[in-house]
């Protein structure tokens, strides 16, 4: 098995347990920050996500770093169907990116996509222990999340 086929099946897991999350999430919980703590709001955590998933493989494409942009807006942060289709197309860009990925350069921006997406998993996690929110049966499942919490 090559690494691009690894790469490449472990953001097809994180797509499905991004897909998983924003179904399991309300409006208004997209909208929840943590309690007595400095946070934005989960969903401009998800925002971020996109905004990686559309920025680095376009920096990869050209060769340098093209700035941060997201295929969502603040204001479609608590929208769970727009943040579904963008994760959905998201997703697309990605899996044809990654089939691609044959230079070094390549490989620093599809490991870096891979470490972000990690990094906003264990933030998510703390997310929703910290808003009381139940965590989708695959995020259960993926990190061995502790039920009674």
């Amino acid at each position: 098995m090559t690494a691009t086929t690894v790469l490449g099946r472990r953001f097809a897991r994180a797509d499905a347990l991004w897909l998983d999350l924003v179904e399991a999430v309300s409006a208004e919980q997209l909208g929840a920050r943590l309690p007595g703590l400095p946070s934005n709001p989960l969903g401009e955590q998800l925002w971020c996500v996109l905004g990686a998933r559309e920025s680095y493989p376009r920096a990869a494409r050209a060769g340098a770093w093209q700035g941060f942009t997201s295929p969502v807006t603040h204001e479609q942060t608590t929208d769970g169907a727009a943040l579904r289709a963008a994760f959905a197309a998201t997703a697309t860009d990605v899996a044809e990116w990654l089939g691609s990925v044959e230079s070094d350069g390549d490989w620093q921006y599809a490991l870096a996509l891979l470490e972000h997406e990690t990094q906003h998993h264990g933030q998510l996690i703390r997310y929703l222990y910290g808003l009381g929110i139940p965590r989708p049966e695959s995020w259960q499942q993926q990190y061995a999340l502790d039920e009674e919490f």
